[in-house]
């Protein structure tokens, strides 16, 4: 039997992806994500940033699709999350951080504003917060991604953390 804890989390995980909020997960709310992202940086969708980020978004959404969506409606429900994306993904966090990665690398170019190939710790919370975690929860968790403490957060500390959050064990 799953908990009523683990089903919250998962609901919480659900939501994060669910950027409109519809009840279902599609290619438009990666699109929702990105060009909010774009927006808070103050990126160009045409530059090179935005365009990657947007490829970033649509390799995150298709390989989110291919082990969530059963039925083939290029629609993920929250039943379809749970039962496939979360169960595929617990068992191979790996896969999670490969269907991720061009995104995340994406997001953090975006919010890499000196080029160093990192974002600071509060560039990092605005990105989550732009991608629905609220704001004290944001900002704790950036600065926990930044595990040397050097106030920048880079690809190899935010991507196994993300595919911790959501590989979520029941």
């Amino acid at each position: 039997m799953v908990s009523s804890e683990y089903e919250r989390r998962i609901a919480a995980r659900f939501a994060t992806f669910d950027q409109d909020g519809n009840g279902y997960i599609d290619r438009e709310d990666f699109n929702v994500a990105a060009k909010a992202l774009l927006t808070e940086f103050g990126t160009a969708a045409r530059s090179d940033k935005g365009q990657a980020l947007y490829a970033g978004a649509e390799a995150f959404w298709q390989g989110m699709a291919g082990i969530a969506d059963r039925d083939g409606d290029q629609r993920i429900t929250r039943e379809e999350f749970v039962t496939g994306a979360v169960k595929r993904l617990r068992d191979n966090p790996e896969r999670f951080a490969e269907i991720a990665r061009p995104f995340l690398h994406a997001a953090l170019a975006v919010a890499d504003t000196d080029g160093d190939g990192s974002a600071t710790v509060a560039d990092t919370a605005r990105v989550l917060t732009v991608l629905g975690v609220p704001g004290d929860v944001a900002r704790a968790t950036a600065a926990a991604l930044d595990t040397d403490g050097d106030d920048r957060v880079g690809e190899q500390e935010i991507v196994p953390a993300l595919a911790r959050y959501f590989t979520v064990s029941e």
